[in-house]
């Protein structure tokens, strides 16, 4: 049998840690190995307990989950670990932090508990879990202020196409919506996605829509 996914829960709201738990534990492939209520205890707990996936909340006190997460998963972490952030819609602007600081993805606090459960699965994958519609108001509406000067699309060193998938990414089409605009299969847009991940030197989607924003790709 395949090991269930080990999962951390962070969150200043011993009401939701519990539901979360109860949630989690419910299912076969999943199980919480710990839970804490603020940030400093989830990056001692993680480096203890070793999870595949920490379900993070963003403002917690001690440590934030922003801070958590740039020491469990940020750039220079050793072995980092998977972050899933949990907010509610009007932080918006902390959950782009949260994605700078490493996240692999996030969902709103009041998502449905299948949501969850599939959102911990496909970051417990190495896959990102960004939801299109939140990408467009999310990572657009702070575009502006993150984009640094340097960095135009002639010296990324990727090619056109790869440049047209990447906008696209940024734009939070998915593989498959990618393909019918391209008019190309599946699979050539997975084989482009990992060469735009590897070229780029990026772990995930969410990366990539954080580095077309910043390099000015999308407007």
């Amino acid at each position: 049998m395949t090991a269930p996914i080990r999962v951390l829960v962070c969150d200043d709201q011993a009401l939701i840690r519990t539901g979360f738990t109860t949630i989690i534990d419910a299912q076969p492939d999943l199980e919480v190995v710990g839970e804490c209520g603020d940030g400093r205890a989830a990056v001692d707990l993680a480096g203890r307990l070793h999870p595949d996936v920490v379900v993070m909340d963003v403002r917690m006190p001690v440590l934030d989950g922003i801070g958590a997460t740039r020491l469990l998963a940020g750039a220079g972490v050793a072995r980092p670990v998977k972050v899933l952030v949990v907010t509610t819609f009007n932080l918006d602007e902390y959950v782009y932090e949260a994605l700078r600081a490493g996240a692999s993805g996030f969902l709103l606090k009041d998502a449905p508990a299948a949501q969850l459960l599939h959102g911990i699965r496909t970051v417990a994958t190495g896959a990102a879990l960004l939801a299109p519609e939140v990408t467009r108001q999310l990572v657009g509406r702070y575009a502006a202020r993150i984009r640094p000067a340097e960095g135009t699309p002639d010296d990324v060193g990727l090619t056109p196409r790869e440049l047209e998938v990447l906008r696209l990414i940024a734009d939070g089409l998915s593989n498959g919506e990618i393909a019918a605009t391209l008019v190309i299969s599946h699979e050539t847009v997975k084989t482009y996605v990992s060469r735009i991940l590897t070229k780029l030197d990026l772990r995930d989607r969410v990366q990539a829509v954080v580095y077309a924003y910043r390099a000015g790709l999308v407007t």
